[in-house]
C-alpha cells in the first residue's frame, strides 16, 4: 500500500520570552504514528521556518492532509494588543496556493474562537479541545470516504451554517516523543521541554479558557509513561530541565505525590518546574516535589488584595499566597507571581492595598499585566456585556480588554517601584536578558535572575 503523507504544522511564531516548544503537535505524531502505520507524518514548525522555506517543503512533500495548529490569538498584552490571526491566513493561503491538499485546523486558539477561526481561515475541516482521537478519527473516515460529521470536537460547514460538535470522552493514556530537530531548537533557544501531567481544570476563575479548551474535568495522565519520557530526555538526550504545561500543576495532589516519587525513585536528576495556584500545598508536599526536582514555580495569583481574588474567581486568600511563598523560601523554590491589575471589581483601594502587601514577599519577582483579555464562554464576557464594555454580538477575535475604571494607570508603576520590590511589567525587556543568561548555557526557567 502506497504511504499516504500528513504534516502537522505548527503555526506559531511568538517567541516572548522564549520560544515555546509545540508540544501538542509532538501529542499528536506520537499518538498517531502508532495508529497510522500506512501513514508518513512530518512536521514544520514557524519558530524556526520562514513562508518560503514553507513553500519549498510543500512542493517537495506534497501531502495528503495538512493539520495546522494554532497556539495564540494575540500577546495577551493590552499595552500593545499584537494580533497574530493575518499571519495565520498568510501560512493557510500559502499552503492554499502551493499544493493540493485537505486542510484541518486546530490548537489552543482555535479551540477558543472555533467558529470565528473557521470563517476566517476556511479549512475544510476543525477540532476544538484535545486532538489526537478526534484527528484519527476523521482522517480514518476520510480515507474511506465515510461522513466524519458524528466525530467529538469536528467543526465543519453544512450548508451555510459552522457546525461545532460537542466533546464528551477524553484521553487518558498518551505516549511522547520529541522530534530531533525541533529538540535541539527548543534546547538551545528556551532551555527547556515540555511534558504536560494532566489535562482540564476545575477551578472557575471569570477570565480564563482553560476550561473551554481542555474541559472542567480533570484527567491525569499515566505517570509511568510521564517518568520514562523524562528518563529518555535525561539519560539517551542529556536535557536536565523540562517545564510541566498543565493548567495548574497542583491539582489531583495524590496523583502528584505519585509521579514525583516514580521520578525519584527512577534516579532522575532532572530538573523542573510548572504553574502552580498558591493553595492547597503544605511543606511536606512541596519537599517531596523539591527532592524530585522542582525548582521553579509559578504562581497564578492574579492579585494581592483579596476583595479582588473574589472578584476574579479565585479560591484562595492573600494569606494563602503569603504562607506558601514563605514556604517556598524556606525550601529554596525559585518562585514568581503573576498579577492582573485592573481586571474585573478592580479599584484604587484595592490595587493600593496589593502594593502594601507586596512587602509582605521577599526574594521573589511579580510579572503584572494591565487589564483583562475578555474571551468568549467566560464570565468576565458575561460581566463586560452588562457593563457596556463590548457588545453581545462582538466575536472577540480581536482583542478586547476589561480595564477597570477610575484607576490611574499612569502611576502603576511609580507605585510598583515604591514598594522596593520587583515588579516586572510588559513593556519591559527581558528578551536581551534572557538571550545573555541563552548564550551563558543557562538552561531551565531563568526569571529568578531578574530579582532584586
Amino acid at each position: 500500500m502506497e504511504r499516504r503523507k500528513l504534516l502537522l504544522v505548527s503555526a506559531n511564531r511568538y517567541a516572548v520570552p522564549y520560544p515555546v516548544y509545540p508540544i501538542g503537535l509532538s501529542y499528536l505524531h506520537s499518538y498517531l504514528s502508532s495508529r497510522l502505520p500506512h501513514f508518513e507524518i512530518r512536521l514544520f514548525d514557524f519558530n524556526f521556518h520562514t513562508l518560503e522555506s514553507f513553500r519549498d517543503f510543500l512542493l517537495d512533500y506534497k501531502p495528503d492532509y495538512t493539520g495546522i495548529s494554532f497556539r495564540n490569538i494575540d500577546d495577551v498584552d493590552s499595552t500593545r494588543r499584537t494580533w497574530f490571526i493575518d499571519g495565520y491566513k498568510d501560512i493557510v493561503e500559502t499552503l492554499k496556493n502551493t499544493v493540493e491538499t485537505r486542510i484541518i485546523i486546530g490548537g489552543s486558539a482555535f479551540s477558543i474562537f472555533p467558529r470565528e477561526m473557521f470563517a476566517f481561515i476556511q479549512p475544510e475541516f476543525g477540532i476544538h479541545g484535545e486532538g489526537e482521537e478526534s484527528l484519527l478519527h476523521l482522517l480514518q473516515c476520510l480515507e474511506k470516504k465515510s461522513d466524519p460529521s458524528h466525530i467529538e470536537g469536528l467543526v465543519y460547514k453544512k450548508a451555510d451554517t459552522i457546525e461545532v460538535n460537542p466533546r464528551n470522552h477524553f484521553i487518558r493514556h498518551l505516549d511522547l516523543t520529541f522530534d530531533n530537530e525541533m529538540l535541539d531548537f527548543y534546547w538551545g533557544k528556551s532551555g527547556m521541554l515540555n511534558i504536560q501531567t494532566k489535562r482540564g481544570c476545575p477551578h472557575k476563575c471569570i477570565y480564563c479558557t482553560y476550561p473551554l479548551i481542555e474541559g472542567s474535568k480533570v484527567r491525569t495522565l499515566n505517570a509511568d509513561q510521564i517518568v520514562e519520557t523524562m528518563a529518555d530526555l535525561y539519560f539517551n538526550k542529556e536535557i536536565n530541565y523540562v517545564f510541566f504545561t498543565d493548567s495548574v500543576f497542583n491539582i489531583s495532589n495524590p496523583f502528584n505525590i505519585e509521579l514525583a516519587e516514580k521520578i525519584l525513585k527512577r534516579g532522575l536528576k532532572i530538573k523542573w518546574g510548572a504553574y502552580f495556584s498558591p493553595h492547597g500545598l503544605d511543606r511536606q508536599m512541596l519537599k517531596l516535589f523539591a527532592d524530585a526536582g522542582l525548582t521553579h514555580i509559578e504562581f497564578g495569583t492574579e492579585s494581592l488584595s483579596d476583595s479582588t481574588l473574589k472578584h476574579y474567581g479565585k479560591h484562595f486568600t492573600v494569606q494563602d499566597v503569603v504562607d506558601v511563598s514563605d514556604l517556598c523560601n524556606e525550601l529554596d523554590i525559585y518562585f514568581s507571581h503573576f498579577l492582573i491589575l485592573g481586571g474585573y471589581g478592580e479599584t484604587e483601594e484595592s490595587i493600593n492595598e496589593g502594593f502594601e502587601n507586596a512587602l509582605r514577599f521577599n526574594n521573589t519577582v511579580f510579572f503584572p499585566y494591565i487589564g483583562m483579555r475578555i474571551y468568549p464562554g467566560t464570565k468576565l464576557q458575561e460581566y463586560a456585556i452588562l457593563e457596556g464594555v463590548i457588545q453581545p454580538d462582538d466575536d472577540l477575535l480581536e482583542p478586547a480588554y476589561y480595564l477597570a475604571k477610575g484607576i490611574n494607570y499612569d502611576t502603576l508603576k511609580e507605585r510598583a517601584e515604591k514598594t522596593e520590590r520587583r515588579f516586572v511589567f510588559p513593556d519591559e525587556d527581558v528578551v536581551t536578558v534572557m538571550n545573555k543568561m541563552r548564550a551563558r548555557k543557562r538552561k531551565g526557567m531563568l526569571w529568578h535572575h531578574l530579582k532584586k
